[in-house]
């Protein structure tokens, strides 16, 4: 089955791309209620897993508006406003969402369950009778579901995305929009002012879009392509980013030694073991220093910026920030916009 988009001289223009959180929100917590469907993430997807369903998280607001298969709920992806949105940004657009639109989308999911002879639940009802209540506790769920599951891994997933984005806008310069848009997926295809999309289930039509065109890398949908489409929305397009296969690759520490000289190698030994979210507890196994060690390390580690803590339970993972990946030469090589 196929899906066409025509575009105008205007729409064409109107072309443009972002780094959506939200959309990160839910093509990863779909991939975790399937993970065989992707095995490239089977290193994050065995880390934040156990955590997620920990918290309570595998059978709340997000499993019932982002099924494992089929229609998710639109809502939930506002179109960015900018090219790099923060998370809170697009939560609040969540809480604005116009209760004729959250209706409309439960419609929808209640037409999927129903095939799955599932009555809609608790949750989607109040959803339904008073989406501005419920929306508070939806995105509220959503941020305790970023603070486990994306966040500590965020500067990461960003580099990937910007590096997508990046490349992507140089090669609008280069060769021109129809060029990129043919290079996107191989289900995407551009030609005579019309963007077709192969094997699809449902309709994409201009009739049913604002105009422009909405280009959203992910490092979660792969090997797929997902659109949303709302009027008067800029329709929107997520699609794999480069580079997907190396995202959860250990990466090496060459630089490790000149940190040392600097931050001492007891800092400079964390921030090595720090290539994978950890607590206090597993670093000082790890590194072979004392709890109380460690915990003072990271404390000054995070005043300067080089790690991040977020809570997980009872305990606080910490992360590296792309400021430490650049201190120990894992940065790649700068990214410049075009012009």
């Amino acid at each position: 089955m196929e899906s066409e988009l025509s575009f105008s001289a205007t729409d064409l223009a109107q072309t443009r791309f972002a780094v959506s959180p939200m959309w990160e929100v839910v093509t990863s917590y779909r991939l975790l209620r399937d993970p065989a469907e992707s095995p490239v993430h089977h290193r994050w997807t065995a880390q934040v897993w156990p955590r997620v369903a920990a918290a309570g998280l595998d059978r709340g607001w997000l499993a019932e508006l982002v099924p494992a298969h089929g229609y998710l709920a639109d809502f939930l992806n506002p179109a960015a406003a900018s090219p790099f949105p923060e998370l809170a940004a697009e939560l609040e657009q969540i809480r604005r969402s116009r209760p004729d639109r959250v209706r409309a989308d439960l419609d929808l999911l209640a037409d999927n369950r129903m095939r799955d002879s599932r009555p809609p639940s608790a949750r989607l009802r109040l959803l339904h009778e008073a989406p501005e209540q419920a929306l508070a506790k939806v995105t509220e769920e959503i941020e305790a579901y970023w603070e486990l599951a994306l966040a500590p891994y965020w500067a990461r997933i960003r580099r990937l995305l910007e590096a997508d984005v990046f490349h992507r806008a140089r090669q609008v310069a280069e060769h021109g929009a129809a060029h990129v848009l043919n290079e996107l997926h191989e289900t995407v295809r551009w030609d005579d002012g019309t963007l077709t999309l192969l094997r699809r289930h449902c309709t994409l039509s201009r009739d049913q879009a604002g105009s422009g065109l909405l280009l959203v890398p992910t490092a979660f949908a792969w090997p797929r392509v997902l659109t949303r489409i709302a009027l008067p929305e800029v329709p929107q397009l997520a699609y794999p980013a480069r580079g997907i296969g190396s995202l959860w690759e250990p990466r090496g520490t060459g630089a490790t030694e000149a940190v040392a000289a600097v931050l001492g190698r007891s800092r400079a030994l964390l921030l090595a073991e720090l290539d994978t979210p950890a607590s206090t507890t597993r670093l000082a196994r790890l590194c072979g220093l004392s709890a109380a060690g460690v915990s003072q390390h990271l404390t000054a580690l995070r005043d300067a910026r080089l790690v991040t803590a977020h809570r997980s339970g009872r305990s606080v993972l910490y992360a590296r920030t792309a400021i430490a990946d650049a201190l120990l030469g894992l940065q790649p090589e700068p990214i410049t916009q075009p012009g």
